[in-house]
């Protein structure tokens, strides 16, 4: 399938950046969007950003101005630059790439990948 796999996750201080980055095997030209996420242990899991034709169309409000969303479909990735980060930002981002290629044919099924753990000290 699609196989989402993020990296690029850390430790760093508060005021620092990361760039996360999310690869995936699934045919580009079946995929509709895709979209990063995080979630907190204990807590539900929140939508951060989303990138549909190749343009950025939704942000949480909380980390507006601070970060970005972009997608390389050549190189099958999807990345998000975190900068000025906040201790709040401490949580594991997920992938989500929506469409697949199941039996010769674009369809409008989601992929997850595992996670890569972000987290911001004080």
């Amino acid at each position: 399938q699609v196989h989402p796999v993020e990296s690029g996750g850390g430790l760093v201080q508060a005021g620092g950046s990361l760039r996360l980055s999310c690869t995936h095997s699934g045919e580009t030209r079946c995929i509709s969007g895709m979209a990063w996420y995080r979630q907190v242990p204990g807590k539900e899991r929140e939508l951060v950003a989303t990138i549909y034709s190749g343009e950025s169309t939704y942000f949480l409000d909380s980390i507006k101005g601070r970060f970005t969303i972009s997608e390389d479909k050549s190189r099958k990735a999807l990345y998000l630059q975190m900068n000025s980060l906040k201790p709040e930002d401490t949580a594991t981002y997920i992938c989500n790439v929506n469409g697949a290629m199941v039996d010769g044919r674009c369809r409008g099924v989601p992929s997850w990948g595992q996670g890569t753990q972000v987290t911001v000290s004080s």
